[in-house]
């Protein structure tokens, strides 16, 4: 099943407190201070993975708290820093906050990585508060807050060529003859409800990624038809491909029609290479 959106709570780490204590010696019955800091708080990390292509896991997972920092101790002895959580995520991948819509990360390559939230950061002991005028403080930090928040997870898929037609124009039909992809094909049309990729070998050792992407409508751009979620899936295509019947009446008309659906919706797709294939030329 292909997720193509989620919704998740993550939160980090707090910072752990420092310690308050006194050196105890044999012969020094009033040692100097010597509390530890408290450890950092543990970060959640957003990794891409080539191996993940949905954000189905996250539909049942939703919820990810990082570790706390550990409290300092006495010797100056550093508080253990919380564990971090790493989340891997499929190429072009986009972590948005739900609140103000802002872009925390956009993940389009193998190995990426960004924190999505820092762990707090550990509070300081009371060694660390000793001057020549206080030889003997009590004071200490409790360490920072971890952050907390909800992103919105959009996933927009990575391919050379996106296929751009009306529902049944045989889109399908073309990514499984030319790749080993096996979409659903009928004579009907939103055969397809979910983007499909399919390599396509040319050359003697070259190939490409094809994106098959569900048809779009009129309105498209306004969202009529799922068309947000469609047209969302060709932003990051090299080159687009139009695929128009033509057993249609004007299929001029069709082709500019969907021009004007993908300019409404962005005018940097115009700036994309395009070509048009006509299908069902056999009819």
């Amino acid at each position: 099943m292909f997720v193509d959106e989620a919704k998740i709570y993550v939160r980090s780490g707090a910072g752990g407190p420092g310690a308050v204590s006194f050196r105890r010696e044999k012969f020094v019955p009033r040692g100097g201070p010597d509390g530890g800091d408290g450890g950092d708080g543990g970060d959640i990390m957003f990794v891409v993975d080539s191996n993940e292509n949905t954000l189905l896991k996250f539909k049942f997972n939703q919820r990810f708290r990082a570790k706390n920092g550990g409290r300092g101790a006495g010797a100056r002895k550093h508080g253990r820093n919380g564990e971090s959580i790493i989340i891997p995520v499929p190429p072009g991948t986009i972590a948005r906050d739900s609140e103000t819509g802002e872009i925390i990360a956009d993940l389009s390559d193998q190995g990426d990585r960004i924190i999505a939230a820092k762990g707090g950061r550990g509070g300081r002991g009371n060694a660390r508060f000793a001057t020549a005028t206080n030889q003997s403080p009590r004071r200490y930090d409790t360490g920072t807050p971890g952050v907390e928040r909800i992103l919105l997870l959009e996933l927009k898929l990575l391919a050379d060529v996106g296929l751009i037609g009306f529902p049944n124009a045989g889109k399908s039909t073309l990514l499984s003859r030319v790749s080993a992809a096996r979409p659903k094909i009928a004579d009907y049309p939103f055969t397809t409800i979910e983007p499909i990729l399919g390599i396509v070998p040319y050359g003697s050792e070259k190939s490409f990624v094809m994106a098959d992407i569900p048809g779009i409508i009129e309105g498209a751009h306004k969202g009529k038809g799922l068309g947000l979620r469609f047209l969302r899936h060709i932003e990051r295509t090299r080159a687009l491909l139009f695929i128009i019947e033509s057993t249609r009446e004007d299929p001029g008309a069709e082709y500019h029609l969907l021009l004007r659906e993908l300019e409404l919706y962005s005018e940097e797709l115009m700036r994309k290479p395009r070509l048009v294939a006509l299908t069902k030329t056999d009819l």
